[in-house]
């Protein structure tokens, strides 16, 4: 058998992040099995559809590195590959259903169905629909249409026996018949519903498996029980296991924000992701591990490696909690393994979106130091704010740069000597000044180390607690830069 698989999001909205896993899993699936995957966008429900959403959702899978080998955008000999662009294939075969027995024409209007079921709901019954169109003869069926009233199409479904969902990740799945309500399948501006749409181009597109979220279990005795009456072939299911919120307490909701055991809002986003500072592979990484398992108890892994031991068998159909932070250590642990061109390049692209501009020499610079000091690219913000605020107008104050083993006067003393140092030192690169100002700063603590002038002096040209190493702050700074922030903690320190 040829894999060929589909991601088939609607575009109403972002891509939501358990939608990505949906992606991810299908996508590891086909490059597994030498297969296709296929970007389907279905976009059947016109009313819900957002401008820019199909581009949204696109960047946003492109980010995650997940390339897809037909689509919208790049064609493919099974196109077109948007739903509302094949509304007469569904026509077609909603039309093949009617004339051969398979579904039938309702003309009830919305309002007789709500007050149907705000009835059903008050009397504790069966608010599904009660098939009375679906006893109308042919004569009361003309006489309708000979009026002009309007219908949609339903399909009749089994009233009697069993459908057995065949399922990879579950087993058999047993819904009785009864269960299963007359959906409809065309409505009446001539789109089809999700059902009809999604089976007509499963099949021709010769979509071999389906890999989708477990909410579409509830639909999957209806949508083979239309293979059934199509005579087609159905695809192999494997329903993925439900994505929890963070705190485990309910799913993963696409239209309410999600909060972690301490009441926090999470992100659901992928763009969220993206913008709050995560790797794409650490995020694919974190995906892979919410319902399977990389084995040899290996959490950290390129997705790649991943491809070939990633069979639909050996997921885990229990419902799954996404654990932030251990994203957040993942996402740590891949920078720590980046390369520092690499990491200054995601960097900076993070620090422009977040409006700030720093040269690519400058996060050069502090790269090899701050790679180990990173959870997130957003964290970069925080350490590097010294790099575009101006610190020579706002001195650190005395009482910061001065301590008991680095008094005033000796601060002092220290300040202007590296002063001195930095003004002449050549090359100005952190090898240089580390061997001039640790033997200054050894030259000038009371207990002959660098070490309290090194943070006093890293406060002087930073302005900041928290920042990169100060020998690589300053080459990042640069040499006349550098120097105006000098000058101005020497200038708020007391003279001799």
């Amino acid at each position: 058998m040829t894999v060929r698989v589909r991601f088939a999001p609607s575009p109403t909205g972002y891509l939501h992040i358990g939608g990505a896993r949906t992606a991810l899993f299908n996508w590891m699936f086909a490059r597994g099995h030498g297969g296709q995957f296929i970007l389907r966008i279905e976009d059947t429900d016109q009313k819900r559809t957002v401008k820019g959403a199909v581009q949204a959702i696109m960047d946003a899978l492109r980010w995650m590195g997940l390339d897809w080998d037909e689509g919208p955008d790049v064609g493919g000999p099974y196109g077109p590959y948007i739903q509302s662009q094949r509304a007469p294939l569904y026509r077609q075969w909603a039309d093949w259903l009617l004339e051969h027995g398979y579904a039938y024409k309702c003309f009830c209007t919305a309002e007789e169905l709500k007050a149907r079921r705000a009835a059903a709901k008050a009397a504790r019954g069966d608010q599904s629909y009660d098939r009375r169109c679906r006893l109308l003869t042919a004569a009361e069926v003309a006489a309708r249409e000979a009026n002009g009233i309007p219908y949609v199409v339903r399909f009749k479904a089994p009233t009697e026996g069993v459908t057995v969902i065949p399922d990879v990740i579950r087993g058999d799945i047993r819904v009785p018949n009864s269960q299963i309500a007359d959906a409809v399948l065309l409505k009446s501006d001539g789109l089809p519903t999700y059902h009809l749409a999604n089976v007509v181009d499963d099949h021709f597109m010769d979509i071999s498996h389906i890999l989708r979220a477990d909410e579409w279990i509830s639909s999957a005795p209806l949508h083979l029980n239309l293979y059934a009456a199509f005579g087609w072939p159905h695809p192999v299911y494997a329903h993925l296991p439900l994505v929890l919120n963070p705190s485990g307490k309910g799913k993963l909701s696409k239209r309410a924000q999600a909060f972690d055991d301490h009441g926090r809002e999470v992100l659901v986003k992928v763009e969220e992701f993206r913008d709050a500072g995560y790797l794409a592979p650490a995020l694919n990484n974190f995906l892979a591990n919410v319902g399977w398992s990389f084995g040899d108890d290996r959490e950290i892994f390129p997705i790649e490696e991943a491809i070939p031991r990633f069979e639909l068998q050996d997921i885990n159909p229990a419902p799954t909690r996404l654990p932030y932070d251990k994203l957040d250590w993942l996402t740590g642990q891949w920078i720590q393994e980046m390369d520092v061109l690499e990491l200054a390049r995601a960097v900076r692209a993070t620090l422009e979106r977040q409006g700030h501009e720093v040269s690519p020499e400058a996060l050069l610079a502090v790269m090899p130091a701050l790679r180990v000091r990173l959870k997130k690219l957003t964290d970069a913000e925080g350490f590097l704010r010294f790099l575009w605020e101006d610190g020579g107008s706002a001195a650190p104050a005395t009482d910061r740069l001065a301590s008991a083993k680095l008094p005033a006067e000796a601060a002092r003393r220290g300040l202007q000597a590296a002063r001195t140092f930095i003004a002449a030192a050549q090359p100005l690169d952190t090898a240089t000044l580390s061997a001039g100002l640790t033997a200054i700063g050894e030259s000038v603590t009371t207990n002959g180390k660098a070490g309290p002038f090194l943070g006093a002096l890293r406060l002087a040209v930073t302005g900041q607690e928290v920042s990169p190493p100060v020998f690589e702050s300053i080459v990042a700074l640069g040499r006349d830069r550098a120097l105006a922030r000098l000058d101005a903690a020497l200038a708020a320190l007391p003279a001799e």
